[in-house]
């Protein structure tokens, strides 16, 4: 199946160029319909995001499963992307976030490298947790568990699959399950620092901290010295959001 996607996209000429045009055009139609300022046009442009992954469904019903998995970091970058929109003061963020979205789609997401791929992975999982905590803070506590739990699980497997990780599945269900617990007890205090709320902090460090030892690791350029360099910096910036948090305030 990657093979046959990959004799299909169009890498250069006339079709190159068309195809990347559309791919611009995403973000620029996602732009319009939030500058109308209506919830129906923002869920309108969510629906948009969806819809443009329309190729996940153009195979038997038994691989769409694989597919929205395979699709799902691109998914909750896109979707990431309409809610920042939606919490921008001005049009030229927007504007911005409407770029960012095509430096995605047209650069970084194509990328297949082993490096592009983990690159891929901590973007959909920062800007999906953002996203989440931004736009849903006042949700209930179940739901903001569950939903942390499925992106970093999501997160992860894009990213083990991308070695050919035997318990890439095993990997991926521990790191969804701590995510999950982590947003279960920090949401009984939930703090923010700017738009970042601390969930979203201590897992992009820790899931950064892991991805770069197992991608070093993976390439045969991890020695016991940086190893323990990167735990060290790890644990103390951890300990740091930790221990300078303001936990007398504390959102329920």
């Amino acid at each position: 199946m990657d093979i046959v996607l990959r004799r299909l996209k169009p890498t250069k000429g006339f079709s190159s160029l068309a195809h990347n045009s559309l791919l611009a055009a995403l973000p620029l139609i996602i732009f319009a319909l939030v500058r109308l300022n209506e919830s129906q046009f923002t869920q309108l442009a969510i629906i948009l995001v969806v819809l443009s992954k329309w190729r996940m469904f153009a195979v038997r019903p038994r691989f769409w499963p694989a597919n929205i998995r395979a699709n799902a970091v691109d998914l909750m970058v896109g979707i990431s992307v309409v809610l920042f929109m939606t919490h921008s003061v001005n049009t030229w963020e927007q504007l911005g976030w409407a770029v960012v979205y095509g430096v995605w789609l047209i650069f970084i997401k194509p990328a297949t490298s082993d490096f592009m791929i983990s690159v891929q992975a901590g973007l959909g999982q920062l800007s999906a947790l953002t996203a989440l905590y931004l736009s849903w803070a006042n949700g209930p506590l179940y739901g903001l568990t569950i939903a942390t739990g499925v992106i970093c699980y999501l997160a992860a497997r894009h990213f083990y699959d991308a070695f050919d990780e035997s318990y890439s599945r095993l990997l991926s269900y521990l790191w969804g399950y701590f995510a999950a617990s982590l947003s279960w007890l920090l949401a009984h205090w939930l703090l923010y620092y700017g738009v970042f709320a601390q969930p979203t902090i201590l897992l992009t460090i820790i899931g950064y901290g892991i991805g770069t030892i197992y991608y070093w690791d993976h390439n045969e350029k991890l020695s016991k010295s940086i190893q323990r360099q990167l735990i060290l910096v790890m644990v103390l910036i951890v300990m740091i959001v930790i221990i300078f948090s303001d936990w007398g305030s504390k959102v329920v």
